[in-house]
């Protein structure tokens, strides 16, 4: 009778782990918020590292992280170098597209608790007084990550990070 109860769970073990294979390879979180301030004052926030502290998600939720700056001050060029010992890990950021007022790419690469390479596209649009911004991270689907896909909303999980960044962004733009 156990072997029985352990035959089927490694036989469900083995299709969850076929599943997830077959999950994509890329995966995307967007996230996007009304800030009522112009683009002027928006854009310097995200275009500058030494700003992200005021903002960034990450900063917030780890005591521990740590930033480091090379590079250019602020747009393309721009390195920030973090570490902490909390949930950020380790990795580095770098702008690689700057359009004033209107667009910010960084690329992120986490070193620790794993490997990964992911894009982050800030997309600024005016409306009248007021900018939309939309933050896209478009990244490489780990297998972990598909596995773990198939029992929590990755985009859900995800996105309660950019939403909470776009909002955090927000309050400093606005005051």
């Amino acid at each position: 009778m156990i072997l029985k109860a352990l035959a089927i769970l490694v036989v469900v073990a083995l299709i969850l782990l076929v599943i997830a294979a077959t999950r994509p390879n890329t995966v995307q979180v967007q996230r996007s918020v009304l800030i009522g301030a112009p683009p002027e004052k928006v854009f310097p926030l995200i275009n500058d590292f030494h700003e992200w502290r005021r903002w960034a998600p990450q900063d917030r939720e780890d005591p521990s992280m740590q930033r480091t700056y090379s590079g250019a001050v602020r747009g393309v060029g721009a390195v920030s170098y973090w570490h902490g010992k909390g949930s950020t890990g380790r990795g580095q950021m770098t702008i690689t597209d700057s359009i004033p007022l209107k667009e910010v790419i960084v690329t992120t690469d986490f070193i620790k608790p794993f490997e990964a390479h992911n894009v982050n596209d800030f997309l600024l649009e005016r409306s009248g007084a007021s900018t939309k911004v939309t933050w896209t991270m478009r990244g490489t689907n780990l297998y972990p990550m598909k596995l773990m896909g198939l029992f929590v909303n990755m985009d859900r999980l995800m996105g309660k990070h950019f939403e909470s960044g776009l909002e955090n962004l927000k309050e400093a733009a606005e005051h």
